[in-house]
């Protein structure tokens, strides 16, 4: 009994002396870490440096301007799959935005953009790829401008308790919002039959959408130009002084729309079409005739097409995937100082 007894204590010395060492050990790992993240304005603690809390006056806000190079995802990019672009497609996106940081973590951001999308089947498609072949017989092309308000909101990657002045070097984050966008996806067209020029197809409804009694005759509904998306994206932000910011960033944007280029379903009878909504319809709704391949057929209604495009029913596009458009750019933030007041003078 009394050699359990002195195991026992022997056991309970050894469990406290066991916790006080670990105890001792992870705190100063702890003041190791906080002190290395201060140096970067990062607080691992509930209190900052100065003792407080986060508090509200040390919210701030940012304004910016950004500079991106946009791409799309859909009937005319290289691949089936969202990381597919080409390179010769990429156009010019600018914005500007709004944010402001709530907590140590959480900021919200507004902005507003103006970007053109453009894609062309003769052009995105690798030649050698015999897979690729029915791009070049579809033969269609568009560019779109778009200008899109969006709200996100932000989650910095590490925690900063200090004044905006103190804020880390680098600080990478994520974010996802909701945004509205315009657009109008229009087909440049250089043959016989109409004025050579970009030309509007949403108007036309090119996939039967005008033409009369088109649910019996299983037609889509017409597409609206205001749209929802989804952005989401990662970021990351240097400081380059006390006020500014200059930022790297990478967003894509899911939509609930098909038709960025006007490309989803199946193709229309060009009779319907050009009953419905003119000559001008029936044109842009298949350029197959004027691909290169051969043999050129001509439809009752006198309009040129190839084996497989052109006749009503034929595929035209892939109505099971929505379209998504990319920017990838750099951004510029500017800290709005805050007015500081003066204490009173009694």
């Amino acid at each position: 009994m009394e050699v359990k007894t002195k195991i026992g204590c022997a056991s309970v010395v050894f469990l406290i002396f066991l916790l006080a060492t670990t105890v001792n050990d992870a705190y100063s790992q702890s003041w190791a870490k906080q002190r290395r993240y201060r140096k970067t304005g990062i607080n691992l603690h509930v209190y900052d440096a100065y003792g407080q809390r986060w508090l509200k006056k040390r919210r701030y806000s940012t304004i910016g301007i950004n500079l991106n190079a946009i791409n799309y995802f859909g009937e005319m990019a290289p691949d089936a799959n969202i990381a597919s672009l080409r390179v010769l497609s990429t156009r010019l996106n600018i914005g500007a935005n709004y944010t402001y940081k709530f907590t140590p973590r959480l900021s919200a951001r507004g902005n507003i953009m103006w970007g053109r999308l453009y894609g062309d089947d003769s052009k995105s498609a690798a030649e050698n790829e015999s897979d690729n072949v029915p791009r070049f017989q579809r033969n269609l092309n568009f560019r779109n401008d778009l200008v899109e308000f969006s709200a996100v909101a932000i989650y910095e990657i590490y925690e900063n308790r200090f004044p905006y002045r103190r804020r880390p070097d680098f600080m990478p984050y994520v974010f996802a919002g909701l945004g509205v966008f315009h657009h109008n996806p229009k087909a440049y067209f250089n043959g016989e039959g109409m004025a050579a020029g970009w030309h509007a197809l949403q108007p036309l409804g090119t996939e039967g959408q005008y033409v009369p009694d088109r649910e019996s005759k299983n037609y889509p509904k017409p597409y609206r130009k205001i749209q929802l998306a989804i952005p989401v994206g990662i970021g990351a932000k240097y400081k380059l002084d006390a006020n500014f910011d200059i930022g790297f960033e990478i967003c894509w944007r899911k939509t609930f729309t098909d038709y960025l280029d006007d490309v989803s379903s199946n193709y229309a009878d060009k009779g319907e079409l050009a009953a419905a909504n003119g000559n001008n319809a029936a044109l842009l709704s298949d350029r197959s005739g004027d691909s290169g391949f051969t043999p050129v057929l001509t439809d009752p209604y006198g309009y040129k097409y190839i084996n497989g495009f052109g006749l009503k029913g034929d595929q035209r596009g892939d109505v099971t995937d929505k379209d998504w458009y990319i920017t990838t750019g750099v951004s510029l933030y500017y800290i709005l100082p805050k007015q500081v007041k003066n204490p009173k003078i009694r």
